[in-house]
């Protein structure tokens, strides 16, 4: 029975989007409840030293007998192959076609850009055929996002990592809360490389200018909880910047600590924290505290850039080092060093909450006949702490990893992008205390809808309550089962 429900939900999730539509959005992005991201294009390349080495110990753990010779891996861009390419012991990348082979199990890419939602529209559509599927076009392992998590870990169609034989020790060092927002029926139903803790990023040469000093303890004091933002805010406009570049910057902060999910008895709820983030918005559009641009725009780039004159963004780790980064350069071909436009000119601190931002997992398709194999990735790509930390030292993403973490936030690690600063050092600060204790498989389309109806209130075309009646109706049509009464 609950998989016939969830194949319904799987259907309809199909029709409404194809429907509706979910709006424009760049090739090749994380979709991240309505925030895209562009790590495509952030990924360093890797020297590909090594990448050869099929040894025998990972043919032995990737080929047991009985399990199948085609890998498929579905997911929505090129992140997460190229951390098996860069990262994954004896793994070996055929560039012309877009394979790769582990032993001798061909490992196929099925990649599907999420515009207009079409990777999950993709995704459903092959997992209600997962039973009747050949060995060879069987789905392996598939990425997930946070905003939507619960939508298959809570299904049959993903496997307890446990029977995997993945076990609490080799997760024992990944952060709970990454664990915890894969988590259905008390099954961990999948694992990740990457924890997202958000900071907050700005410019140091504004902070000298307007606060005297671009030392982050000292801005963070001035920054500490909302009361000091705004008043700081209002400091920026004063000398002729704005705080934030437009309505959606502060979104997460406020989101990602609410006091309930957004779905509470098939009702959904708009939380008082969510509010807040409108009334602060609405304040920061009127006083000219924002440029009004939205995420991803061109206009929310470019004040990233040289001529930005935009103080800071609410970014988590993937944005400072790929997005933000990207967007600073004068030069988008030239050396990524100081000199290139603003690269350098940036600190981060922790801002006035904790909050996170976005995350991809990999789940484990039932009825994959590669389970070896996709144990052995999930085990050397989000447990082992070496290859975490490399991660980490190679590309600045941060990594699932406590120890490795705290032993480079322990260290001189340094990010030149960052005027020299160890930001990984704020970042394992800020991740434990991460709490996802209200998330729903609701999540993505509330959050899109949401921040969509509250822009005509923004710009002056709607008022405060037409905006939110506005939300109750989007968020029925995009999800019929539910109420807002």
């Amino acid at each position: 029975m609950k998989k016939k429900l969830l194949s319904l939900f799987f259907v309809m999730t199909m029709i409404i989007s194809l429907l509706a539509g979910c709006g424009d959005k760049n090739k090749e992005t994380e979709d991240l409840g309505g925030d895209n991201v562009d790590v495509e294009n952030g990924v360093e390349d890797v020297d590909d030293e090594g990448e050869d080495n099929t040894g025998s110990e990972i043919e032995e753990q990737t080929n047991a007998d009985g399990e199948g010779k085609v890998l498929n891996i579905w997911c929505w861009n090129t992140e997460f192959q190229s951390r098996v390419k860069d990262f994954y012991p004896g793994y070996v990348h055929d560039d012309a076609s877009g394979t790769g082979k582990i032993g001798d199990i061909t490992v196929n890419w099925i990649i599907t850009p999420n515009e207009g939602n079409a990777y999950q529209n993709a995704l459903d559509a092959a997992l209600l055929e997962q039973a009747n599927a050949t060995d060879d076009d069987k789905i392996d392992l598939f990425l997930i996002e946070a905003d939507y998590a619960l939508k298959y870990t809570a299904s049959d169609y993903t496997m307890d990592v446990k029977d995997l034989g993945l076990t609490d020790a080799d997760m024992a060092q990944q952060y709970q809360y990454t664990k915890d927002i894969v988590t259905a029926d008390g099954k961990i139903k999948g694992s990740t490389w990457q924890a997202t803790p958000g900071l907050f990023a700005y410019r140091r040469s504004i902070a000298k200018e307007v606060l005297g000093t671009d030392d982050p303890n000292v801005v963070q004091e001035k920054l500490a909880d909302w009361d000091k933002f705004n008043a700081v805010a209002a400091d920026m406009k004063a000398a002729g910047y704005t705080m934030l570049s437009g309505y959606d910057d502060s979104y997460r902060t406020f989101s990602n600590n609410v006091s309930g999910p957004w779905v509470q008895d098939g009702k959904v709820v708009v939380d008082d924290n969510l509010m807040a983030w409108v009334d602060q918005t609405k304040m920061f559009t009127d006083a000219g505290y924002n440029n009004k641009t939205s995420l991803w725009a061109p206009e929310w780039s470019a004040d990233q850039g040289p001529e930005g004159k935009t103080f800071g963004f609410f970014y988590s780790t993937w944005g400072i080092n790929f997005t933000l980064l990207d967007n600073s350069l004068a030069d988008a071909d030239g050396p990524k060093e100081p000199g290139n436009g603003i690269f350098g000119d940036w600190a981060v601190c922790y801002g006035p909450e904790p909050y996170y931002w976005g995350g991809t997992w990999l789940c484990a398709a039932t009825g994959t006949d590669n389970p070896s194999a996709v144990k052995d990735i999930m085990l050397k790509l989000t447990c082992d702490k070496e290859i975490m930390k490399n991660i980490t030292e190679v590309t600045q993403d941060y990594t699932n990893n406590m120890e490795a973490m705290n032993e480079l936030a322990n260290s001189d690690f340094q990010s030149a992008f960052l005027g020299g600063q160890n930001h990984i050092a704020l970042f394992a600060e800020a991740a434990p205390k991460i709490d996802m204790s209200n998330i729903s498989s609701y999540d993505q389309g509330c959050n899109e809808e949401f921040q969509g109806a509250f822009k005509d209130y923004f710009d002056g075309n709607a008022s405060k309550e037409d905006a939110l009646n506005n939300f109750y109706t989007n968020i029925v049509i995009k999800y019929p089962e539910l109420t807002t009464e």
